[in-house]
């Protein structure tokens, strides 16, 4: 099955070159910031990237996958990079610094050519960064893509995104970040750019392949109204600009509604740049108008807060709950009445505030506890009967909602175990087995399906909690003792997969057990459990020091939490509740609303009705 990038290369090398321009629509954003990266200079970047896409343009006929567009114009960048910093080093500056005018060596030796004093920061603050944290913060930022698409771009897991975004964050003031944000939105490519390419590209001559039908629909508005204009030649002069070489000084001005990053009716290029709107009407307003409410500011919030979210589908207690791709994935667990374990899944998306039925967990079990590692969500132990515990490790892969069977943890069944994942493997910590709480810790590799025996935990306990920040594993309350004789903890160690050694940290200003935890900001929040059932409580490893947060609205032990989307969701639990509430850590603040995936629901009719008409 050919892909969406596949049909447009075919179109290329069918001889229309302008259809070209939706590649450099889609992934313009991605190579300039990649550029950025490697050249620390938006007008380097800039030119950079221009010479990238023509570069691609010019060998697209030796590109044999065409669904491996973005891996290999990834490569493309990186080496045309490496090739300029060479050149670089090569030149002869000591012969141009000789000539110049002393006064001017007083200037920073490095100026960006906007002449603006927070670029020359911007570079510092990155440069001071190491490359990893560079990347993921600029492809974020300046690139607007999320952690999945930064992952297949770069050839890493999802996983390993978000933790150096969040490691990156971490390294930088609040201030910083914001002014980063802001200065990356405005060094983002304009359409003119697209349109230069398309230009340029247009004297190139390729290779054909054999014809095939139509274009497909896709990409952007920008491009699509930028190739309509292109058949209506009479009324459109680019010559004059599309000439310019690259990083000359285009006006972004536009003297008419913008519609994403092209303005409808009227697009003002520059001075010399005009399309008629002879043939406007009344459509380009009510288009804007629906842009506008499509992308609005999400409000400014200082956070500390819970909301009430929809309610859970199937009620349940003693459940667990993981994300993945910013869904949450609620498992398991027990039913109100307490008769059955359940192997129940049902994804839930915070953005539209909806539940969804998934396939069931193959085996029915109450107190497992889940982790997420690769964009896999893995189940291990519980209660599986009245009594009986189970040594079961399933693997959920929600692209395919499907559950796949993996080797049991070799220390014999428990429930309640501390479950987390840190660099690619999984840790089964502690638990509850027969009437006594454990002290095993298992590591299980995915790759070879294989556990293994690690040091122990200092202190035994079932009912815990645990989440990995930064490359360890916290373990948070429970319970020791007996079912006789139980103890409650407030106990909280820290475990190093790299050294296999546990540290004592502070304790949990309240005993908990039947706790959850979830992790947002590289801060670690234990919500609920007993007997302390409304606490939530923040804790900051750097310092090793916790704080008290706004109460829970519904106190209950037995919950699954789970975070998304810079939140986290409180989910069912006590006796069986349907329960779900979301809060908003203290300090978080709204970003404006990514215009990406989301076109107004008239340009989104328009699309489908043109695919139907183009796929009969």
């Amino acid at each position: 099955m050919q892909t969406e990038d596949g049909h447009i290369i075919r179109q290329c090398l069918n001889g229309n070159p302008a259809a070209f321009g939706f590649l450099v629509d889609k992934y313009r954003a991605s190579i300039h910031a990649f550029a950025y990266t490697e050249l620390g200079n938006f007008h380097d970047a800039e030119d950079m990237t221009q010479e990238v896409f023509i570069r691609a343009y010019q060998k697209l006929r030796t590109l044999r996958r065409w669904d491996n567009f973005l891996a290999w114009i990834y490569s493309i960048t990186s080496n045309l990079c490496k090739t300029w910093i060479q050149n670089q080093l090569k030149r002869p500056d000591r012969e141009i610094i000789e000539d110049q005018d002393p006064e001017s060596l007083e200037e920073p030796s490095i100026v960006p050519h906007s002449g603006n004093l927070v670029f020359e920061l911007l570079n510092e603050t990155l440069e001071s960064l190491p490359r990893t944290y560079r990347q993921v913060l600029t492809l974020y930022y300046l690139g607007s893509m999320n952690s999945v698409e930064i992952a297949r771009f770069l050839g890493v897991s999802p996983t390993a995104i978000r933790q150096r975004l969040t490691r990156a964050r971490s390294k930088l003031k609040e201030g910083m970040l914001a002014m980063m944000s802001k200065t990356f939105e405005q060094q983002k490519l304009q359409a003119s750019f697209t349109f230069r390419i398309v230009e340029a590209v247009k004297r190139i001559k390729i290779h054909p392949t054999p014809r095939t039908a139509g274009l497909p629909w896709g990409l952007s508005l920008a491009t699509g109204i930028f190739i309509t204009v292109m058949s209506l030649s009479p009324y459109l002069n680019l010559n004059s600009v599309i000439g310019a070489p690259a990083g000359s000084a285009l006006s972004s001005r536009a003297n008419a509604m913008k519609l994403a990053e092209i303005p409808i009716n009227i697009l003002v290029v520059s001075d010399r740049l005009d399309i008629s709107t002879d043939s406007a009407d009344d459509s380009g307003i009510s288009m804007l108008t629906e842009l506008q409410s499509a992308f609005p500011m999400a409000a400014q919030g200082q956070g500390n807060t819970w909301t009430r979210k929809f309610d859970i589908p199937t009620p349940r207690t003693n459940l667990s709950a993981s994300t993945v791709n910013e869904k949450i994935y609620v498992i398991g667990g027990r039913d109100p009445a307490a008769t059955m374990n359940l192997q129940t899944v049902e994804e839930y998306d915070p953005k539209t505030n909806r539940w969804t039925k998934k396939a069931d967990m193959p085996t029915a079990r109450r107190g497992l506890s889940t982790c997420m590692l690769d964009e896999r969500i893995y189940a291990i132990g519980g209660w599986s009967g009245t009594n009986e515990t189970t040594p079961a490790l399933e693997v959920y892969d929600p692209a395919t909602d499907t559950w796949t069977k993996k080797a049991n943890m070799p220390g014999g069944g428990r429930a309640t175990v501390g479950a987390a994942a840190v660099n690619g493997k999984v840790y089964a910590i502690a638990g509850w087995g027969p009437g006594r709480p454990f002290s095993i810790v298992e590591e299980y590799d995915p790759v070879m399906d294989t556990w293994t025996r690690k040091t122990g935990i200092p202190t035994p306990r079932g009912y815990l909690s645990a989440s990995a920040v930064n490359g360890k594993i916290y373990a948070i309350g429970g319970r020791a003792g007996t079912f006789q004789n139980p103890i409650d903890l407030s106990t909280v160690e820290e475990y190093d997969p790299a050294t296999d050694t546990w540290t004592k940290k502070s304790d949990l200003p309240n005993v908990r057990y039947f706790l959850s935890t979830s992790v947002v900001d590289d801060k670690v929040y234990a919500i609920g459990g007993g007997p302390n059932a409304r606490a939530i409580e923040e804790y900051d490893p750097t310092t090793d020091t916790w704080i008290g947060r706004a109460s829970m609205p519904t106190g209950r032990n037995m919950l699954a939490t789970s975070a998304a989307n810079g939140k986290i969701y409180a989910i069912g639990g006590g006796s069986g509740l349907s329960t779900v509430e979301e809060y908003t850590p203290e300090g978080w603040q709204s970003s404006p609303v990514s215009p990406q995936g989301k076109l107004p629901t008239k340009w989104g009719k328009e699309k489908e009705t043109s695919n139907s008409k183009t796929h009969g």
